[in-house]
């Protein structure tokens, strides 16, 4: 990703934080929603997407991330000429990472938040392919599934009571506690109001970008706009439509069963089924 240049890093205190964060989860489109709205007129990127502060960078401090954002007399200016603008970025570690609540609500309580939330199946499956293009995962599916509990014993519990430790273990194959998604949102909005959440289901950004990039973007307090007016291709990012198909029958069914509970959860605190149940 390369080091900060040195006047970026000088003029840190002079610029923004975020105006909203995508939390995650990891393998559910966070580059895809990223870089379409990024291309709206009224959205400025961050240095790069994925900046990891309130993950593995938080030892950095406060100025080492405002560096990755616009100069504040940018958006002066340009407000005064154009109308406002919001930044921000997407960081999928944010949403499963158990210190990053807290530290966000820190240093920008107002942000607002996106998660984008993919059946947790697909998402297991989706993290376990990236693994094994990495060089990471040696095991089959099935395998690693099983070894789950043993490759990451501990590992929580270490993080929760170290904040310097990153817990690489779970965040490599935590392949079925990265989608127990309704205790992650659980822990944001122990420090969010919720109406600073606004959740997308994954299969409806790759269904219909247009509607959900619409939606998100009247989320963010951005002048009504047809989002086909400014975005040129609709296409995913990291995305390998073949993942799904290759999981075997028995291992979908088994794993449905296994999320099914915590789903149903996820579903009574957002007031909305997902439909992944069925």
């Amino acid at each position: 990703m390369g080091a900060l240049k040195a006047e970026r890093l000088a003029t840190g205190f002079l610029r923004l934080l975020p105006d909203y964060l995508i939390i995650g989860a990891a393998k559910s489109g966070t580059t895809s929603l990223y870089r379409y709205l990024v291309q709206h007129p009224h959205v400025r990127r961050a240095r790069r997407k994925e900046i990891r502060f309130f993950y593995r960078e938080y030892a950095q401090g406060e100025n080492w991330y405002r560096a990755h954002f616009p100069l504040a007399l940018r958006k002066h200016w340009e407000t005064l000429r154009h109308g406002e603008f919001v930044t921000g970025e997407a960081s999928p570690s944010y949403m499963y990472y158990p210190h990053a609540p807290k530290r966000a609500h820190a240093l920008v309580p107002a942000a607002k938040l996106i998660a984008i939330l993919r059946n947790p199946v697909d998402r297991a499956y989706s993290q376990y392919r990236h693994k094994v293009r990495k060089g990471i995962e040696p095991l089959s599916f099935e395998q690693a599934l099983e070894a789950e509990p043993e490759r990451t014993r501990g590992e929580r519990e270490r993080i929760l009571a170290d904040e310097t430790y990153r817990g690489a273990a779970l965040f490599h194959f935590g392949y079925l506690h990265r989608g127990l998604y309704v205790e992650q949102l659980e822990a944001w909005l122990a420090h969010y109001p919720r109406e600073s959440l606004l959740v997308v289901r994954a299969e409806d950004l790759f269904a219909d970008p247009a509607r959900v990039i619409r939606a998100t973007t009247d989320f963010l307090g951005l002048a009504p706009r047809d989002p086909r007016e400014f975005i040129r291709h609709f296409e995913r990012h990291n995305a390998d439509d073949r993942e799904s198909e290759a999981i075997a029958p028995a291992t979908r069914a088994r794993l449905q069963e296994h999320f099914a509970p915590a789903n149903e959860r996820l579903y009574q605190l957002l007031g909305r089924d997902f439909g992944w149940n069925h």
